[in-house]
């Protein structure tokens, strides 16, 4: 997929941006739906997702869906439980927070990824990345400081899953992933994230057109977009994932303007600025990409 080490940097960096891109119509798309709410959404969106790799899986293998699953063992499974922590505690925060408390408690994502990248991989980070790291966080608590409060902190104590979650998951992939292909850990999260949340989402709600729009949601904004991630990985740092994962809180706000008629508040904007300011210093200063693991023997497709 990638010729050599730079070139694989960037285009990396692109389909993780991409993968962002996806992520963020999460907001936009909920606003829609008429009868569908809370767990119910996270239940439908969990189970579209598990069709959706279900289907890479099965036309990557000929239908034999079995064998990737067997092949990742227990690193897999590892994986698997930390994407299921991520689908769910997130709209579990929500219940019991704020989306502005959310939002600032994930933005420490890219900190928590350099800290443990550091630690378990050995992974240097320049000057030039803490800066765009911290100058994210700073970007993050402007767009959401005028809703931040000190109410929900059990919730926000939720919230700090997502971003711990994310930062394991993201050094698991980065360590094992170059010998074992962890795509079908994502089938396994979102099994979880419907075991989870199943028990509080019945009676369920979910009209046609309701389930038209979370199919969307499990497929274009979940599957397709965490399972080009895991290629995207391991030619990454995990504090550049961690910071290149930030569009999607800068971009969800500004597709809830665009196809929901939502305000933007000006500190959304100026924080998203600062954040896109640091994404893009941290590329100009830091030329050469990080060391990536060697290549491994890919499945076909979705490359």
């Amino acid at each position: 997929m990638f010729p050599d080490a730079r070139s694989a940097h960037r285009r990396a960096a692109l389909l993780l941006a991409f993968c962002a891109l996806c992520w963020s119509i999460a907001g936009v798309v909920t606003r829609h739906l008429e009868r569908a709410d809370g767990f119910e959404v996270t239940f439908w969106r969990g189970l579209f997702c598990a069709l959706t790799v279900l289907l890479i899986l099965a036309w990557q293998r000929r239908g034999n869906v079995l064998a990737p699953l067997l092949e990742m063992g227990w690193p897999g499974l590892f994986s698997g439980a930390m994407w299921g922590v991520m689908f769910t505690a997130f709209m579990l925060a929500l219940t019991r927070t704020s989306v502005a408390n959310t939002l600032l408690v994930m933005s420490v994502a890219p900190l928590l990824s350099a800290l443990l990248g550091r630690i378990v991989l050995g992974t240097r980070v320049s000057p030039a990345t803490w800066i765009a790291i911290v100058m994210a966080g700073i970007g993050i608590w402007w767009m959401v400081h005028e809703g931040v409060s000190g109410d929900g902190l059990v919730g926000m104590s939720i919230a700090l899953a997502v971003p711990v979650a994310a930062a394991i998951n993201i050094v698991t992939l980065k360590r094992i992933h170059a010998d074992i292909d962890l795509a079908p850990a994502v089938l396994v999260g979102a099994v979880l994230c419907c075991l989870a949340t199943a028990p509080l989402a019945w009676p369920f709600q979910a009209g046609a057109r309701d389930l038209a729009l979370l199919g969307l949601l499990g497929s274009l904004q979940l599957a397709i977009p965490c399972f080009l991630m895991i290629r995207a990985v391991r030619h990454l740092a995990p504090h550049e994932v961690a910071l290149i994962a930030l569009l999607e809180v800068v971009l969800g706000p500004i597709w809830a303007w665009l196809g929901a008629g939502e305000a933007m508040p000006a500190a959304t904007i100026e924080g998203g600025l600062i954040v896109l300011a640091a994404l893009i210093g941290n590329t100009l200063l830091t030329p050469h990409p990080p060391s990536v693991a060697p290549p491994a023997n890919e499945p076909t497709g979705l490359h």
